[in-house]
């Protein structure tokens, strides 16, 4: 089995960041996903794009993106499943430290499939945009920070997966790393395998070998902001995949997961 469990749906101009919450855009990526003999779609959302959360933000990147409902989003994808479509609601929820227990609470009454834990900023520095984090820091110390707080975020018992795991390498800047406290921490959450790496500066999959052989699940993603994203390059991450040592992937529903065979 093939899925593909990072996504965002936006409007089909790729010059747009606009929303696309509807069942309508659900279809279209499904039916992107099968041409690229993906089974299963879960949609993503980064969760600083709902009010209820807004609490937890302090950043203006945060705020002003803050607009959107639960019940919508929520709604659109399960009707969509009604309808048939082999999609899972899920979310991409930013590791806050702070506030991790706080968005825990307010994300608990939805009938999430699964949550995928990402850290994209610390200390309201961002990892993946320049200066941010960058400013200031040697390449080892960055790194160090990231991966603390990678542990910290797999350690916390709120996630299911982490989301493109080595993210820190994402402008091609890095250092020989000892991802082994990550590892201890995942305790049953899955790693990401994800192509988006391959679009980004660093050219390639996220995570390095190194770190994903010491997993002992994963998914598969795009991390796709467009359909046409969709289940892109996904015989590079099977490989990758299979080259650490996994022959499942991890299927989520309502919190629990199983796994399938790969490919």
């Amino acid at each position: 089995m093939l899925v593909d469990y990072h996504m965002h749906l936006r409007a089909s101009d790729r010059s747009s960041e606009e929303l696309d919450h509807t069942v309508e855009a659900i279809e279209r990526y499904v039916e992107q996903a099968h041409e690229h003999g993906v089974y299963e779609i879960g949609v993503t959302e980064h969760v600083y794009y709902f009010r209820e959360t807004r609490a937890c933000w302090a950043l203006p990147y945060q705020l002003d993106r803050c607009n959107e409902d639960f019940g919508p989003y929520c709604d659109a994808v399960l009707d969509a499943k009604r309808r048939g479509l082999p999609v899972k609601l899920g979310l991409e929820v930013d590791w806050v430290p702070e506030r991790a227990d706080e968005l825990a609470a307010v994300l608990e009454p939805y009938p999430w499939d699964y949550l995928i834990g990402s850290v994209h900023w610390i200390g309201g520095l961002a990892v993946d945009q320049q200066p941010g984090l960058w400013a200031g820091r040697s390449v080892e110390d960055v790194w160090a920070l990231y991966a603390r707080e990678l542990e910290a975020a797999a350690r916390s018992g709120h996630f299911d997966v982490l989301a493109h795991p080595d993210l820190v390498k994402i402008f091609a800047d890095r250092v020989e790393w000892n991802w082994q406290p990550v590892i201890d921490a995942l305790d049953g959450v899955a790693l990401e395998v994800s192509t988006a790496g391959l679009r980004k500066p660093v050219g390639e999959l996220y995570p390095a070998a190194e770190l994903l052989r010491g997993g002992n699940r994963i998914t598969l993603a795009s991390d796709a902001h467009l359909a046409e994203d969709v289940g892109r390059d996904f015989q590079a991450a099977v490989d990758h995949a299979r080259a650490a040592g996994f022959d499942t992937v991890t299927v989520f529903d309502r919190r629990s997961s199983r796994q399938e065979p790969l490919g």
